[in-house]
Parts: C-alpha cells; structure tokens; sequence
C-alpha cells in the first residue's frame, strides 16, 4: 500500500474493494493466538443446570427486537419485543401493549434497532434498565430489566434516522439523542436544493430516570450534517457528551462521493451541563412539535399515550460555551471514551489511522482560544490542540472502540475484517485478529464504562457465508466470543444471532438474576377488566362490543363455552392467569382471528385480544403454551350466530353466567 501523510484520508473507492478482496482472500489465516477446539469448548461450556456469566442484550436491527444471549455459552435466552409487533407474544397485538407503538404518525408496527444502552451509575452499569433506539421513526424505548419488557416509549421530534442514540450520561442524568438525516427544522414543505439553508441536525436530551416520566429536557439545533453514535464522559469529563459527525459537505444526493470531499469532520463535543444551565435559566424556547409519549402501568399492566406539543429548544447561540467541533479523520462512525474519560476515539470509516483525543488537552484549547474557525456560531478547535496521538497503519475501516480494564482498547475494522488490540496511553498495535466477516460493531461487558470487565470482546459480523449451514438467500447473522484475558486475543466461540445486531451490552448477570420478577401478584392486578376468581368470570354486551371476563387456570378457561355472539359483534376476550407460581404462563387463540396474534398471558396478569368474527359457526378457543399433562384439554368453544339473532348471550363452565338476550342489532 502507497505511504500517506498522517490523519488523511487514503482510500479511493477503487482501492477500497481491492483491500475488501484482498483482506477476503487471506481471511483463512489464524491471526492472533490459537486456541485447541477442546480448550475452547471448555471455556465456553456451560453445564446443565449452570448459568452464563453475563447476560448481552443484542439490537435485533431490522427486526426491531433485542435478543438475549449468556455468555460465553452464546446461548439465545429470550427476544424483547420492543419497536415491532411480536406474535409470540402477542406484543404490539393485545389491548394493552397497542399504545406502547403509538406515535405522531399513527401505530406504527416495526421499526429498526440499533445501539441498546444500560443504565448507570457512577459510570457503572447498574441494572435497572436497558434503553434502545427505533432508528426509522425516531424513538427511544426504557427496557424494565426485572421484568425485560418494553415499558416506555417516547418519540424524538425534529429528528430522523435516530441512528446516533441513545446514550446514557454518568448517572442516568439524560440520554442523548441525535439525528442522521437532518431534515427542515421545524419539518416543512421546502425544495431539497434548500438543504444547507433550511435543514438542520438536532441533539435531544431525554430524562430517563425515573420510569414512565421520559421527557425531551431540551433540544439543541445544530447544523444540518449526520450525527452519529456518541459516549458520555466520566470522571474528570462528566457533564460532557462526545458525538461523531460526517457529511459535513451537507450534501443531499450520492452522499458516498459527495459526503466525503472534506479532509475531515467532526467529533462534537457537547457541554451538556452548560446547557442545563441555560435551560434552567430560561433561555430554553417551547418550539411547537407533535410527538408520542407511551408508558405501560405498572399495576394494570395497561400502556397508555399522551401527545406532546412542544419542545424546548436551544441554539449554540443562546447557550456559548456549550458545544464545540473537533476535527477528525473523515466519516467517523463512532466518538468513545476510555475509562478514565481522558481520551475521546473516533473511527474514520476512510481514514488509516485512530485519532485519540485528549479531554484535558481540549479543555486548554478552549481556555486559550484556540479555534480554527467557527461553524454557525460553533468554534471549530485546532486538530493538534486537541489530539493525544493517533494509533498509526491499525487496519482498514475502523468503526467502534470498547475498552478493557487493563489499558487496552480494542477497535473493529470492517473493511479488513478484523479486531485491533491497541494501548491507550502509547497508541501502540499489539494484537490483530481476523472476524469473519465484516465485523460492525463489537463489545466487551462494561467496555464503555468506568468499569469494563476484561475477560471477553465479541464481534458482531454482517456476513456469515460459509460459518454455518446455509439457508437460503438469507444467512443468519454471526457473533463471535473472543477471549482476551491474556496479551492476545484467542477466538473461542461463533453463534448465530437473530435480525442483524448492529451494537449489544453485556453485564454481569450476579447484578440482575436475582431480582427477576417470577410472577406478578393477582392481589395488585388493577386491571380494568380483571377476573381475580372463576366466580368473577363472565360476559357482557355493549352494543356490538362483547366483553369477556376470563380465567385461566391449570388445566381450563372460565367460561370454556359461549354463546349469542354474533356476526358483526367485535368480542373482546379479557383472560387473568390465575397462578401464581413460576414459569406457568397460560397461551390464548381463537380460531378465524384476522387481526391479532395468540395471546401470552404471565401468572398474575391480564391480557386482551380483540377479535371481529368473519363467520357464522363454532370457534374453538386453546391454550397455545403448555402448561400440564391436561394441557391439550384446555379448550373451549365461542359459537357465531348470524346477525339478529335471538340466541341469548351466556357463558359457561359447570356454572353458567347468563347476560340479558339482546333486543337485536345496534
């Protein structure tokens, strides 16, 4: 490869598929130390009966779940249905889970996954929650870890591709969110052409510390380039947030030429302490914005949604001092900070080196003034003021940077197809090895933290062609678990995961295990249409709306018979799982159901599935999840009657429950 000067770009399009073949043809090679197929299988052995080391909670990409994985035994533990509708479930489907997918377009039942972000404190994972981006319709969603379900939702405005979120402050404070497609601002009918005049980028801050309270505090409108993943500082760099920036051209069409004529671009560093100064004095303005806001109660079980109208708004001008750009090798994917929260590293997806920022450095250069321009009213720092040194000749292609607790970080290369081990203090190589292939995005348990755990880095690959057994055109996506508790890091385990995770978390599972939620108690269920006993069971109509009132139970429904329903009602089956032990969920579905999945129903709780008859005849209604040696005679019947009938409307088990017969249609 021809040398190049230090910090530029070098990589022609040309020259870069030549490198991606290149790296591809020589892939077979070992790389890093090699680890016997016996002792690898006994580091990732997980007996029977044993449990993982750590949970990971892994973005689902395009299927807009996350999976849940132990490591380092790779195995899938659960999917948490968060941004898309999930028939296993009934997610997205019953009554009261609808509302969690409301937004200022309307409920929308899928969306994109991409970056989930644990809470902290102190700067360490503390376990309370997991946090995730819906990057098509902006969103951000708070994951309940004692239970691992959705329980809010809230829609970012003045935002889209809500690529570069969301990330969490030292202690929860906020989470930062920010747009990849800067759009008119507030959004408007404006000519394309108009994009460096009328489009703008935003960085949304979101309390998230207290559940079913997410708020937008404020909203700072910056330039109109893409903003992209970010890290909070910590330590002597808390109170500051840290995001890449590209297409600083602002370029509107054939952005992989066009977005990538300057020498370099941003990472913009974001005073986030400053801001909330200004907003607390006042300088905030309410801009007028639609959006959603949805929170599941926790004692119904019931989500709701309230609309927002306005957000608080600031600009660099209302607020000095509280952002600054700091120029970077081009088209960075990603900012992160070490555990100490001195050095800041970006990826420049086009760019032969990693550039380490110094915070102190940074700090020196603003007191001293010393910018090499400014950008609507943002200074623009000079690239040596604020760089410790650069990790030289590292690979091709750096995306994202995790750290260790031993001083090492370890950046991903996707065009090389490769993991780089790399000192911090000195910038020094010190292992490569080979993923396979084309990794995106990697971790290691706490590596963005004050705390990393040092004992694993695993890589999420986008092409897995001949890792596993073919199915089809469309192949699974790929981990792959490397172990990094010695000076090199030796390849121990690939799985295969679900959807395409662009990004994951891992923690220890001793901070969450024991507070897992077994089963929720039918004393507190306060749901609206709740049947706490069989004798609470029963039926009713509301014009053509038929409410039943449900039990399930070891090994039956009440009522396991109805009748008088009819064509052109819409029934509504409210089912309570009377149990109250572990592990003993009760399924629902009903036969000819169009609109809805089965319903999935915990020990404790209240779910409903709506359901419009499109024929007259005899229903059979079951348990979908096995739940006894009786489980197959959990059934019943819901019998159709044409419109206008005078069948009378009862409900049945060994004692029926009988409602007025209707007069006729209403």
């Amino acid at each position: 490869m021809s040398k190049v000067s230090t910090g530029r770009v070098l990589i022609g399009g040309a020259a870069v598929v030549a490198a991606s073949l290149l790296v591809y043809a020589c892939a077979g090679g070992s790389g890093g130390a090699s680890v016997a197929a016996g002792d690898a299988a006994a580091r990732v052995y997980v007996a029977p009966g044993s449990y993982d080391e750590f949970y990971a909670f892994m973005s689902g990409g395009f299927n807009g779940q996350i999976g849940v994985y132990g490591l380092p035994s790779g195995r899938r533990l659960k999917t948490i249905p968060v941004f898309s509708q999930y028939p296993e479930n009934g997610y997205g489907y019953t009554e009261e889970t609808k509302p969690l997918l409301n937004t200022s377009f309307g409920m929308i039942p899928w969306d994109d996954t991409h970056h989930p972000a644990l809470s902290q404190t102190n700067g360490e994972d503390d376990g309370r929650w997991l946090f995730i981006n819906g990057n098509n319709t902006p969103r951000v969603a708070r994951i309940e870890l004692t239970r691992m379900e959705t329980e809010e939702i809230i829609e970012i405005p003045n935002a889209a591709g809500n690529h570069g979120s969301p990330f969490v402050t030292e202690n929860t404070e906020y989470l930062v969110a920010s747009t990849r497609f800067s759009v008119p601002v507030p959004n408007r009918d404006v000519p394309i052409g108009d994009f460096k005049k009328a489009f703008k980028g935003q960085i949304s801050f979101v309390v998230a510390n207290e559940p079913g309270k997410m708020r937008i505090a404020f909203q700072l409108v910056v330039p109109g380039f893409s903003y992209d993943l970010a890290r909070s500082g910590k330590g002597p760099s808390h109170g500051w947030m840290f995001l890449s920036t590209y297409n600083t051209e602002q370029a509107n069409s054939l952005l992989e030429v066009n977005a990538s004529q300057n020498d370099k671009d941003y990472v913009a560093a974001v005073n986030w302490k400053a801001i909330e100064s200004c907003a607390k004095a006042g300088k905030a303005r309410p801009a007028a914005a639609e959006y959603m806001h949805n929170y599941m109660d926790e004692k119904s079980r019931v989500a709701k949604s309230e609309r927002m109208t306005s957000v608080p708004q600031l600009t660099p001008a209302d607020c000095p001092g509280s952002i600054y750009f700091m120029p970077t090798p081009k088209s960075p994917h990603g900012a992160d900070v070490d555990p100490t929260g001195e050095y800041i590293t970006a990826g420049g997806k086009l760019a032969s080196v990693i550039p380490v920022h110094s915070f102190s450095k940074m700090t020196k250069a603003i007191e001293g003034k010393e910018f090499a321009g400014e950008i609507d009213g943002i200074p623009v720092l000079k690239y040596e003021s604020t760089i410790a040194g650069e990790v030289t000749n590292p690979g091709l292609g750096p995306l994202h940077t995790q750290f260790d607790d031993k001083g090492f970080a370890y950046t991903s290369f996707f065009l090389s197809s490769e993991i780089v081990k790399w000192n911090v203090e000195t910038r020094e190589v010190v292992d490569r090895v080979p993923t396979y292939y084309s990794i995106g995005h990697l971790l290691v348990p706490g590596g963005g933290t004050s705390k990393p755990t040092g004992k694993y880095v695993v890589a999420m690959n986008k092409i897995t062609k001949d890792r596993y057994l073919p199915t089809g055109p469309e192949l699974t996506q790929s981990a792959q678990l490397y172990d990094i508790t010695g000076d090199k890091m030796k390849l121990l385990l690939d799985f295969p995961t679900e959807g395409e995770p662009h990004y994951a978390q891992a923690i220890l599972a001793s901070k969450i295990k024991d507070r897992q939620v077994k089963f929720f108690t039918l004393a507190e269920n306060t749901h609206p249409q709740v049947a706490k006993t069989e004798a609470a069971a029963g039926i009713s109509r509301q014009g053509r709306a038929v409410h039943v009132k449900m039990t399930s139970i070891r090994s039956h429904f009440a009522p396991d018979n109805i009748e008088g329903v009819r064509l052109g009602d819409t029934v509504y089956f409210h089912v309570t799982n009377l149990e109250q032990d572990w592990d003993i969920p009760h399924g629902f579905a009903v036969m000819g159901n169009a609109q809805a999945a089965e319903l999935l129903i915990m020990p404790g709780e209240t779910r409903t599935l709506k359901w419009v008859p499109t024929k007259v005849g005899v229903h059979p209604f079951y348990c979908t999840d096995f739940c006894s040696a009786l489980h197959q005679e959990m059934q019943g019947y819901i019998r159709v009657s044409a419109p206008g009938s005078a069948v009378a409307l009862t409900a049945t088990l060994s004692k029926p429950t009988t409602a007025p017969a209707p007069a006729g249609n209403k």
